[in-house]
């Protein structure tokens, strides 16, 4: 190994912790603290107490978990027994999985948006005994697949009302079984089998105990105060399937801080207008439609040179907090006067109040990263794997090293192995996959590291860099190693494209497919006076390709002659979660696409 580095816990132990004991003590210690908001309220999945249907309490989202936790006891859910839950984000998930985790019971999560065969595996794999969905489609869904399902026994729907019953079903059982339940947990029991979604083959269960998440979220709440605190608030709009929301689901249930569900990022800019969090969780497409909407606006409004300035100026000054003597005097002039202009009014699309971003699951790019801490909106990137509870590194306010994932987090090691590989040693990684020993064996070196499959760098204070995936890395034909998101990142700065992949793999030079953000396109047909075309009718015009080898080429000044894109192809259409193309927190499935995609990019090497 060439160079590793670790943080001493701040918080240790857990033992004997179970996730839901946070839920009592937060009712007894604060009954009147506002938990969650919910944006809109329908009796019919859940009951409200009288006065504010919207507000819950501290006192009564424990009410709310024993009353749940009860009907789960009556319906014979046993300790240990898997639950599947299906849906949004949304207080009733929430609400399931303290549930769970209150009778010593696992919670296993699924995508909303995922396919019958996606559920059937996991229902059969996990072993579960019931499922909780959401909807009539997701029901529906479900009953397709349920002959092959044997141990399955229960399934109830949310928008069915079929929670309220269960906790009408609970009435029968002694609050005192459940307190005996939640007694017994144990922090090496497990809490959640968390599937991977996976780019190839199919999804592997995660198995994470209480304690790996106790200390995974204790450690990441005392290392960002500046996030987890009771005065903070946050609105949660990526699935609570995915590891990195559930880290601040259960961050904010522990610090007493406000959360607000919201289904999809769809209706999200509402909700963040009306409830103005403090902080947002959010994943880097986020940003770069953010960015390119304001900067299309304010060319719609005759004000792209102003754009321009405002972007160049705080990309200046971020940069300047990064040096000893900070911005000069001219620098913050320029850029109060901006804020005036440009900046107050991208961070009112995210409420106002909103200082603090946390990203995650695919890198954001120094360009962004500079552009809206510049414009006063500091994105926090950081870096885990669901095998890892999930949260490893992190920049922080008072720390952080803008195109780095920041350091570790206390009572993390972090490792670089010879071949480049990040390789972590902690009490948050998780036991192994479930069903799976082969699998859980190869993912550990002889000497108990856990090999993330992702590749990196540490600087001299520790500051970790990812520079690609073991698996994503291309050879092209002539040797050369090429990791293909720095490349992919650059091309997607440009405001007409939606997403980049390069092809080059055993190919003789580099080559990139490109798709065109919907929105950006009607603007770009209107104006080049094409108001009815396709992305396919017009990809081979020559306007829409010079403004997409623009890209190419302003991507191609990063790199060296070897690694730059010789050619593109753009894509009739996009790629989406709905076609397969994406995961659902949107990064590129590169074997899926290279499948779907195979004649285009055959077309891109033809002749060679």
């Amino acid at each position: 190994m060439r160079r590793n580095v670790s943080v001493e816990p701040k918080v240790t132990g857990g033992e004997s912790v179970g996730l839901a004991d946070v839920v009592w003590d937060n009712g007894r210690r604060d009954p009147g603290a506002v938990q969650f908001r919910r944006p809109d309220p329908d009796a019919r999945t859940w009951p409200h107490p009288s006065g504010d249907p919207s507000v819950v309490t501290c006192r009564q989202f424990r009410d709310d978990v024993l009353a749940v936790a009860r009907g789960l006891v009556a319906a014979g859910v046993t300790p240990g027994a898997r639950v599947v839950l299906m849906s949004r984000t949304r207080y009733e998930w929430t609400l399931v999985d303290y549930a769970v985790w209150a009778i010593g019971a696992v919670t296993v999560p699924v995508y909303d948006t995922s396919s019958a065969e996606q559920l059937a595996w996991i229902l059969a794999d996990s072993g579960a005994v019931a499922c909780v969905v959401e909807t009539a489609d997701h029901a529906a869904l479900l009953t397709g697949v349920r002959d092959g399902l044997p141990e399955l026994r229960e399934v109830w729907q949310i928008d069915a009302g079929d929670l309220v019953r269960l906790a009408e079903r609970g009435r029968a059982v002694d609050e005192a079984a459940v307190e005996r339940r939640r007694a017994a947990v144990s922090g090496a029991d497990p809490a959640t089998i968390v599937y991977t979604s996976g780019t190839t083959g199919r999804p592997k269960g995660c198995v994470l105990t209480h304690r790996n998440i106790h200390l995974d979220v204790a450690n990441a709440v005392a290392a960002l105060p500046e996030l987890f605190n009771q005065a903070a608030s946050t609105v949660l709009f990526l699935p609570l399937a995915h590891a990195f929301a559930r880290m601040i689901q259960v961050g904010m249930v522990q610090t007493r801080a406000t959360m607000v569900h919201s289904p999809s990022a769809r209706g999200v800019l509402d909700q963040l207008r009306r409830h103005r969090p403090t902080f947002v969780l959010a994943v880097p497409r986020m940003f770069e439609k953010a960015y390119t909407g304001a900067r299309q606006k304010a060319a719609d409004q005759h004000q792209g040179w102003l754009f321009a300035v405002a972007d160049r100026v705080a990309a200046r000054y971020s940069r300047a907090l990064d040096t000893p003597s900070g911005p000069g005097t001219g620098l913050r002039l320029a850029r109060g006067l901006l804020d005036l202009l440009v900046y107050r009014k991208l961070r009112a699309a995210f409420g106002g109040r909103c200082r603090l971003a946390v990203v995650g699951g695919a890198p954001l790019g120094e360009r962004l990263g500079h552009f809206f801490r510049g414009a006063g909106l500091t994105t926090l990137e950081g870096y885990g794997l669901t095998e890892t509870s999930p949260a490893l590194a992190v920049n922080r306010p008072s720390a952080m090293r803008i195109g780095t994932v920041g350091r570790p987090l206390p009572g993390v090691e972090l490792a670089i192995a010879d071949s480049g590989e990040i390789l972590v040693r902690s009490d948050v990684v998780f036991r192994g996959y479930w069903n799976n020993p082969a699998a859980t064996s190869e993912t550990f070196t002889a000497d108990g590291w856990f090999r993330t499959g992702d590749l990196g760098s540490l600087d001299d204070d520790g500051y970790l860099r990812i520079t690609g995936r073991t698996k994503e890395i291309m050879v092209t034909a002539e040797g050369k190693n090429i990791a293909p998101a720095p490349l992919e990142d650059r091309v997607r700065a440009h405001p007409l494209v939606s997403q980049s992949m390069l092809a080059g793999n055993g190919k003789p030079y580099v080559a990139a497919l490109v798709t065109i953000d919907p929105q950006a396109w009607t603007r770009w047909r209107d104006a080049h006076g094409h108001p009815h075309a396709s992305v396919a009718e017009l990809r081979e015009d020559p306007a829409l390709r010079g403004e997409i080898q623009s890209a190419i080429d302003r991507a191609n000044r990063s790199v060296s002659h070897a690694e730059a894109i010789k050619t593109f192809r753009i894509l009739p259409d996009d790629f989406t979660e709905a076609n397969g193309e994406l995961t659902p927190t949107l990064k590129v499935k590169r074997e899926v696409v290279q499948r779907h995609r195979a004649a285009d990019i055959d077309a891109l090497y033809r002749g060679h």
